[in-house]
């Protein structure tokens, strides 16, 4: 049994009540770690931490956020197997697909934004009368990053890799359902060297922890990926302080299959868009349009696929 933490400060602390809830792995339904039973208080305390941080994280020169970055990818990599392995009793997805998929992107996530900030370059804009207008690159200050249960530690880190890159200091609430890879991410990024107070993770439900964090007057910007009725919420109390805001929210994105396609390419797809991740990806279609000529040939080959997914 393990009792997770709230990273803070570059430290693993308690929660300030003390108070923790129980993590079930979704294969045995047994209970096989404590999440810490976060609230305002915890929200506050990071968010300090995060503000503290901010003004020296800000001015850091660009080729030293990115060697962090990358040593962060680098150490990832290193410990694919023990994030795998915790990212599939955590979430119940299959070991290959956590060893395979999630963990190898979370690292490729750091090295994608470790390169590219190097290329975030401002625009220039002559004008007459010998003025002319310019464009900067600056950071928003603190970011509240919340991320599903779906994928992770790989959504988690396709929000935190580019807030940190572009010099902002972070607050994330990963989903209280997968907790165990950000806390295992907290203890990664110490060892890369990352200034404590940068990157701040605080666990706990949406309504004790999320809420306060959108609802904060310290957070200059919000990341959220979700259901799209907390989106909507997010959306709602940001708009008042007038908040940047990136909503990634549910959808059912169709796939429309035409009679000259070419037809096992398109069942396979099919397959493979309706049921990757159990069809818990934000890309992923559960809604299929089939031309009607085609329809009862489609139909029936798709079923046949489905029904052989499940054969032990």
């Amino acid at each position: 049994m393990k009792t997770l933490k709230n990273f803070i400060g570059g430290k693993f602390i308690e929660p300030s009540s003390k108070n923790y809830f129980e993590n079930i792995c979704p294969f045995n339904g047994e209970i096989y770690s404590m999440v810490p039973d976060s609230d305002e208080k915890d929200i506050e305390l990071a968010i300090e931490s995060a503000k503290k941080a901010s003004q020296l994280w800000a001015k850091e020169k660009v080729s030293t956020r990115a060697n962090i970055l990358k040593k962060i990818a680098s150490l990832i990599r290193k410990k694919n197997d023990e994030l795998a392995k915790a990212e599939t009793i955590d979430n119940g997805k299959p070991f290959r697909a956590s060893k395979n998929i999630d963990i190898p992107r979370s690292a490729l996530n750091f090295e994608f934004f470790a390169e590219n900030i190097s290329q975030l370059n401002g625009q220039f804009f002559p004008m007459d009368d010998e003025a002319f207008n310019y464009t900067l690159h600056r950071p928003l200050g603190t970011v509240a990053c919340i991320s599903p249960w779906n994928l992770p530690l790989y959504l988690l880190t396709w929000k935190i890799a580019p807030a940190l890159a572009t010099g902002n200091t972070i607050v994330a609430k990963p989903s209280e359902i997968t907790p165990m890879t950000a806390f295992l991410l907290g203890e990664i990024v110490n060892e890369a060297g990352l200034p404590p107070g940068v990157l701040n993770i605080v666990h706990g439900t949406g309504p004790k922890v999320g809420a306060p964090l959108i609802s904060h007057r310290e957070i200059d910007g919000i990341s959220f990926t979700g259901s799209t009725n907390t989106g909507r919420f997010i959306a709602e109390k940001a708009a008042t302080s007038f908040k940047k805001v990136s909503l990634e929210m549910g959808g059912k994105n169709p796939n429309i299959i035409f009679a000259d396609c070419d037809f096992e390419n398109a069942i396979n797809t099919t397959i493979r868009s309706s049921f990757e991740n159990q069809g818990q990806i934000c890309l992923c279609g559960p809604r299929i349009f089939v031309e009607e000529t085609i329809y009862e040939k489609f139909k029936k080959a798709l079923l046949e696929k489905i029904s052989n997914l499940f054969q032990p």
